[in-house]
C-alpha cells in the first residue's frame, strides 16, 4: 500500500509541475505572439518580441512553437484571436491589484477572475481605480558580479533613471523610450540579463505579515491563472 501510495504522491505532483509549465508555455506562447502583432515579426527591429523569445527559450520551449508564435501574430498562421485587458481592484488590506490579462474569450476570464479575488480577500473595481497609482517603466535586471562602475556611469550616459543595488543583482529603471536602447547595450556585450516594460507603483503602503500573507496568496493563486499576463501590486510588508 504504501508503494502504492508513493507513486500516487509522485503522479500528483507530476501532473501538476506539467499542468504550470503547460501554463507557463501558454503565458510565453500569447507573449511572443501580441509582440509580434503589435511590432512585427522581426527581432532585431522588435525589442519587445526579442526579450519574449529569450524568455521562452530559457523556458526550454521548442523553436517550432516559438515560430508559429510569431506566424500567429504576424498573421501569416491562422490562430486563435488574442486580446489583453487591465482588470483593477483591491486586495487584503485595501492594496491596489492591477493585472494585465491577454485572453481569447473575455466573457469566461472576467467572472473566473472576479470568483478569485472575492474568495481570497480581494475584490475587482472599475475601470480607472487604481491604474492611476503605477507608471509605465522599463525594468531590466543582472547579476551584479556582471558589470562594474564603468559600465553603471555609461548606463547613465544611456539615459537610464536609476540603478538599484540589491546586493546580488542590480535593478536598472529606465523610461520605455530607453528600455530598447540600454537593453541592446548589454545584448552588445553578450551579458545575461533579464528585462520588461512593466508598471510600477508612484508610492507604497505598508502592511502587517498577516495581511501580506493574504496578499501573497492572492497573487499566486491569480498568477495560476492562464490568462493572466502580469500582476502590479503597491505593498511592503512591515
Amino acid at each position: 500500500m504504501s508503494g502504492h501510495s508513493k507513486w500516487s504522491t509522485i503522479k500528483r505532483k507530476k501532473g501538476a509541475a506539467d499542468a504550470k509549465r503547460g501554463i507557463a508555455f501558454t503565458r510565453l506562447s500569447k507573449d511572443i505572439t501580441l509582440a509580434a502583432r503589435e511590432l512585427g515579426g522581426d527581432p532585431d527591429m522588435n525589442p519587445a518580441l526579442r526579450l519574449a523569445i529569450k524568455k521562452a527559450k530559457n523556458s526550454n520551449m521548442p523553436v517550432s512553437n516559438i515560430e508559429r508564435a510569431i506566424k500567429k501574430g504576424t498573421g501569416d498562421l491562422p490562430g486563435v484571436n488574442y486580446e489583453d485587458y487591465i482588470y483593477e481592484g483591491y486586495g487584503p488590506g485595501g492594496i491596489a491589484i492591477l493585472i494585465e490579462i491577454l485572453t481569447d474569450n473575455k466573457n469566461r476570464t472576467l467572472p473566473e477572475i472576479r470568483s478569485l479575488m472575492t474568495k481570497n480577500d480581494g475584490n475587482l473595481g472599475e475601470s480607472g481605480c487604481v491604474s492611476w497609482i503605477f507608471h509605465k517603466k522599463g525594468i531590466i535586471t543582472i547579476k551584479s558580479d556582471l558589470i562594474n562602475e564603468e559600465d553603471i556611469l555609461e548606463l547613465f550616459d544611456l539615459g537610464v533613471e536609476d540603478v538599484l543595488d540589491e546586493e546580488d543583482f542590480y535593478e536598472i529603471i529606465t523610461s520605455p523610450e530607453k528600455f530598447s536602447i540600454v537593453s541592446r547595450f548589454f545584448e552588445n556585450k553578450d551579458l545575461s540579463f533579464d528585462g520588461k516594460i512593466s508598471l510600477v507603483p508612484q508610492n507604497t503602503v505598508k502592511i502587517d505579515s498577516i495581511l501580506g500573507d493574504k496578499a501573497i496568496k492572492l497573487i499566486n493563486i491569480l498568477e495560476d491563472h492562464e490568462d493572466v499576463q502580469n500582476i502590479h501590486s503597491n505593498f511592503e510588508i512591515e
